[in-house]
Parts: C-alpha cells; structure tokens; sequence
C-alpha cells in the first residue's frame, strides 16, 4: 500500500507566494498511487476576487504540447501516420524546403534541406524551425516570425493568428533555421503537430482531440475555448510589469480571449484545462496508455512519447530548457539525471508560460500539477515552480 503522502508544507509555501502578492490564486495536485491530494489558494483575480476553486479552468500553454503528441502518436498507432514518413503528403508547405546558411543570415542567404522532414522529426521538435532565443532583432528571421504571428517569441497573440492554411503559408515562406532533424527548436513544432492532426484525420483537432483523448479519458473541462456557462470559473491571467512592479491584466476574466473559438488552434499551447482534467491524462501515461475508460493508446506509443529521443548533438543549444537534467521525447521532457530532488531520471512532463507545470515520475508512480494565472518573466522556472516541486517530492517522503 503507498505511503499517504504529506502535503502540509508544500500548501504553506504557496499560500506564502499568494500571501506575498505574487500570485493571486493557485490550484495543485499530487497523487501517488491512489492517493490523489488537491489544493486550491487564493483569489481568481487581483484583489477582491472570488475564491480559487478545484475546478477552475485554466489557460494551460505549453503543457498542451503532451497533449497534442498524444494525438499524434494516436494517428500512428492507427497505422495513417509512420514514424519515419515525409510529411509531404499532408503538410505540401514543409516539402523542398530551403535552410538558412546559419541563423544570423539573410533570408535569402539559403541551401537545400539535405532530406524530408519526417513525422519524427516533427514529434521531436527536430523539423528545423522554432523558436530563436535571441534578443528581437538580433537576426533577420525574426521580424518575420512575430509579424506572421507564427509564435515562440512571446505570450501567443490568439487575435491575431491567422487560420491554419494562412499560419502554414507564412510558414512556408520562410526559410527552415536548421536542416532537419539537425538540432531540438521549441515550440512550432507542436503547432505544425496540430495541423497534421488535423489534415491526416480530416477532423478539426478539437473534434479529434475530443473523440480520442478527452472524451475516454472524462477531460470534460479542455478545449480551446470556454463556453459562456463556464467562464464563472475562468480566472484572470496577469503579467508582473517591472516598472510599477504590480501585476497587470494579460488576459481579464471579464472579457477574455479564450471566449471565442480561437481562428488556429494552437498545439504549442492553446488549450484551457483543469487540475483533475489534466491528472486524468497524465495518469493514462503512468498507466501505459490505458485510460478508465480503456486502451487510449498503446504502450509502444507512450514509450516512444515519454523516453529521451534526441542525440547529445541535437540538444545544443537548448541548456535555456534542458540544464543538465533533461532532454525530449514526443511533445514533452524527460529527465536523464538527478541534479535535483525532483529531476527522477525518467520522469515526464513540461512547464507552461502562463504559470503551469505538470509532471509524471513512472520510478514513484507520482504526479505532480501545479496551475497558476501569473505569466512566467523568462524561460528560468520561478521560484513558484521550484518551490512547488521542492514540496512535492518532501510530500512524497513524508
């Protein structure tokens, strides 16, 4: 039988982070084994707010990228995807693509890529193309990409981003940053995920994501949008402004973004969710792709999803993300050494720019969720996440 965990000092340290103002509100979770704790603190909006609540639905950013892999490896598992198939077929946009000599080089200054960029290549965030973690304007490609709204240098602007053939057309027209399968890039590659979903199912990927994923799975709270009956439950999502040093309104609970149904729907980070919601999906790949609804995916998919699959070669140049810790497997990380309590080799899972962590440890059959409303400053984690996962693994221990 597991050992019950002890969550009293991981629910003293976020009420001191909501105490202190840095966060209105926070929501976690961890469960070992069957042992399943929820915590909900503070308010849902700056000031006088209502209570957080268990089932507060929130912007989830990157941890959608799991999601949308799971997806992807559900097309595989139907035999209409392969692993090592050219994209060509569905995405035309991504086929005889020219390579930027290197990044600082005119967008004319080009080769041809050496091979196809393969569905591998795009599960693995290998295809060639992300985001440059560079000050903007340092190199000529990045005017381009911020003014094609096509992401990865900044929050995501839902407005703006045009609709799938239009985002894939501006794609197109840009040179690829890498050959591919070259080097690890993050963020597009999610978002062309989505768009494969979607043209190798026929299906939107919020009706395929629903019939494979959601559905079996009771994730009744995700989407990419929030009905009107359900936005009492939607927070305030803030960004902390250096000059006044108080946190302003990125996306308001009166009128937000997320109440209309986005023109692209985002696989790099578009989707809202809840704690319990997203614990029934990181459960299904604790439980090797089986859901309490039955067979999800095969065990063969959630191991090629949740183990390292990139070279050291292909990981330059990602330190920012990795450290010493970590590498990618399909559509999330994957700790490769114990340089913290909580980096269990093995363990699964990413962060999310809007303030969310979520990771699975199959060596302690822990989960861990963390969901807040407060915008990440920088790619370094917050002290909100290094205290969470601090306390978890303590909650773990007793």
């Amino acid at each position: 039988m597991n050992a019950k965990l002890q969550p009293a000092r991981l629910h003293a340290a976020m009420r001191g982070h909501v105490e202190r103002g840095d966060i209105p509100g926070i929501v976690t979770l961890i469960a070992h084994g069957d042992d399943v704790q929820v915590d909900a603190i503070g308010k849902m909006t700056v000031g006088d707010g209502p209570p957080m609540r268990r089932d507060t639905v929130f912007r989830i950013a990157s941890i959608t990228k799991p999601i949308v892999a799971a997806a992807t490896m559900a097309l595989v598992d139907d035999g209409r995807l392969h692993l090592d198939d050219a994209v060509d077929r569905w995405l035309p946009e991504l086929a005889d693509r020219q390579v930027l000599r290197h990044i600082g080089a005119a967008l004319d200054d080009t080769v041809p890529a050496v091979r196809p960029i393969t569905v591998r290549d795009v599960l693995n965030s290998s295809f060639g193309f992300g985001s440059v973690m560079a000050m903007p304007g340092t190199h000529p490609i990045q005017q381009p990409i911020a003014e094609g709204f096509l992401g990865g240098d900044g929050p995501p602007n839902r407005a703006q981003t045009p609709a799938t053939d239009e985002w894939m057309r501006r794609l197109d027209a840009l040179p690829l940053m890498q050959q591919p399968g070259e080097r690890w890039l993050y963020n597009t590659a999610s978002d062309v995920q989505g768009v494969l979903v979607e043209r190798a199912s026929g299906q939107s990927l919020e009706d395929f994501l629903q019939e494979r994923l959601f559905d079996p799975l009771g994730m009744t709270d995700t989407s990419f949008t929030v009905p009107a009956f359900k936005l009492d439950r939607l927070p305030g999502c803030y960004w902390l402004d250096d000059q006044s040093g108080k946190l302003e309104v990125f996306d308001s609970a009166a009128n937000p973004d997320w109440s209309q149904p986005p023109a692209f729907a985002s696989g790099a980070g578009g989707l809202v969710s809840t704690v319990d919601d997203y614990h029934a999906f990181c459960r299904m790949l604790l439980d090797k792709g089986r859901g309490r609804g039955g067979r999800v995916l095969s065990e063969a998919a959630v191991d090629a999803m949740t183990r390292d699959q990139l070279t050291p070669a292909q990981r330059q140049g990602g330190d920012m993300f990795f450290g010493g810790h970590s590498s990618w497997g399909f559509g999330m990380a994957v700790n490769i050494a114990a340089t913290k309590p909580w980096t269990v080799p093995g363990r699964f899972g990413w962060d999310g720019g809007f303030g969310t962590s979520a990771w699975s440890d199959p060596r302690n059959d822990f989960i861990g969720i963390l969901l807040t409303q407060r915008l990440m400053d920088s790619p370094e984690p917050p002290a909100v996440f290094t205290d969470f996962w601090t306390n978890a693994y303590r909650s773990l221990a007793g």
